[in-house]
């Protein structure tokens, strides 16, 4: 029995996590990302799939967010047919931002036809709110720590890796004639002190390892994130101004609400309105309730007076006319809109009218990729361009790093000193270059390990006659 694995994405890159394995003539591609950030990252979706969709077995997602899971509907539009396996929260999860990307994708191509910033006479999008549909009934879910059997050779189980509701790391056991090899995939790694989820299960165990490094070169120095947050709040207020927060739906925005709560609740920052301005967002903080056992908070969410979800003070805005209204707030109070890197979605039209005014402020809260409008804010552009106009940024900036919900250099660390046994390989993926390599020193001077950062579409042989 031969295995060999190709990287499709999240090679050198924190987006477009695809990774094909190969066991003889089977082949299982685990998670189906859309890239994101840089131009020519962005473009990768676009081009010819590295193998033809249809000869693919099976799917399996670590977890929901679309750098995992954005590119299914374009893969079930050229041929995929199998099941696509994932934990119960990730696959409701899936469905709703799977939607939301198509609707995404279907307004940005009418928009550029509309402003003729196409180079193409009619722009068409990359898939449509019914592809992503057609991606639904394949979603088959899997209990975590439950193993499942594919065929006689192939079973796979999902433990819990933190990060966001039902993220999951994977392990694929492979058994040949005379031996059984593990490969493990890690996923998207949590903290291991965050409020919300619970941290990441260790896994004793593996003869290949692929490992994110998306922090792999950062420590998040500070254990009380939530204090730089309440500054930020209390500054802006002091200037008469409006906080901006750009956050992902799935995750940050409940993590962000968790933290405001409990400011609120502590007399630190000023009791002021809060807008969740994303219809995304308010689908998935209702699905917190329905999968408790994945989290911590269940006891809290029983509590009105202490649900950091369903306060006084907490607004919720669906539609896009009480979106729009939110332009006539002058100051005193927080709007917190997707998406986290400012690369599409409700927040465009926020930071095209707050961006100008000095008095208000873009709070970023979590990892902005190379390329993103979200990471060109941070390094101190003086425009950035949205709806294809130069916006002057004006607006004060903060960055709240100790919030993602990806595990630090420290906490990696941590995982990893998890193993009982070195793996035999340890590929080092989900990360820019800068971050592989420093999670690469690491492993090396401490573990004595020896990671190989992989290139984009490189393939290599893990097993041959087993």
């Amino acid at each position: 029995m031969q295995v060999k694995l190709k990287f499709l994405g999240g090679a050198k890159t924190v987006t477009g996590s695809r990774y094909l394995l190969h066991i003889d003539d089977y082949k299982i591609l685990i998670d189906c990302g859309l890239f994101q950030g840089l131009k020519e990252l962005r473009l990768r979706n676009w081009d010819k799939f590295p193998i033809s969709p249809s000869d693919i077995n099976v799917v399996i997602l670590t977890h929901a967010h679309i750098d995992h899971t954005g590119y299914l509907p374009k893969l079930v539009k050229e041929g995929f047919n199998g099941p696509i396996y994932c934990t119960f929260p990730t696959m409701e999860l899936t469905k709703i931002l799977l939607k939301d990307s198509g609707k995404l994708q279907e307004e940005e191509a009418s928009y550029a036809q509309k402003k003729g910033y196409s180079k193409h006479e009619k722009p068409q999008p990359l898939y449509s709110i019914e592809d992503a549909e057609k991606v639904f009934p394949l979603l088959q879910p899997i209990e975590m720590e439950k193993e499942e059997r594919i065929n006689p050779s192939l079973s796979f189980t999902f433990f819990n890796a933190g990060h966001i509701l039902g993220a999951a790391i994977l392990k694929v056991k492979v058994k040949g004639q005379t031996q059984e090899k593990k490969i493990v995939f890690s996923g998207d790694l949590g903290r291991y002190h965050d409020p919300i989820m619970n941290p990441p299960v260790r896994i004793p165990f593996a003869d290949i390892l692929l490992l994110e490094s998306t922090y792999g070169n950062r420590k998040q120095l500070t254990n009380k994130p939530e204090e730089e947050l309440g500054l930020a709040i209390r500054e802006t207020f002091r200037n008469g101004g409006v906080a901006v927060i750009p956050a992902f739906a799935v995750g940050r925005t409940q993590m962000i609400l968790y933290y405001l709560h409990l400011l609120q609740q502590k007399g630190k920052i000023p009791n002021i309105p809060i807008y969740v301005d994303s219809p995304m967002a308010i689908n998935v903080t209702k699905m917190y309730k329905e999968f408790g056992h994945y989290h911590k908070l269940s006891p809290v969410l029983e509590e009105e007076d202490c649900n950091p979800f369903l306060h006084k003070k907490l607004h919720y805005y669906q539609t896009q006319e009480s979106s729009m209204s939110l332009n006539a707030i002058r100051g005193d109070a927080i709007i917190i809109s997707a998406s986290g890197m400012a690369s599409g979605g409700r927040i465009l039209h926020h930071l095209y009218n707050r961006l100008p005014n000095e008095q208000d402020s873009i709070i970023f809260v979590g990892f902005q990729a190379e390329g993103t409008r979200g990471r060109k804010i941070l390094e101190g552009e003086k425009t950035v361009r949205i709806y294809g106009i130069d916006v002057p940024v004006k607006a004060k900036t903060f960055y709240i790093e100790g919030l993602s919900a990806h595990a630090d250099q420290e906490e990696l660390m941590e995982w990893a000193e998890g193993f009982t046994n070195k793996p035999k390989m340890t590929f080092l993926v989900h990360g820019e270059r800068e971050a592989a390599e420093s999670l690469s020193t690491r492993l090396k001077e401490e573990l004595d390990w020896n990671p190989i950062i992989p290139e984009y579409l490189e393939s290599f042989e893990l097993f041959d006659g087993i």
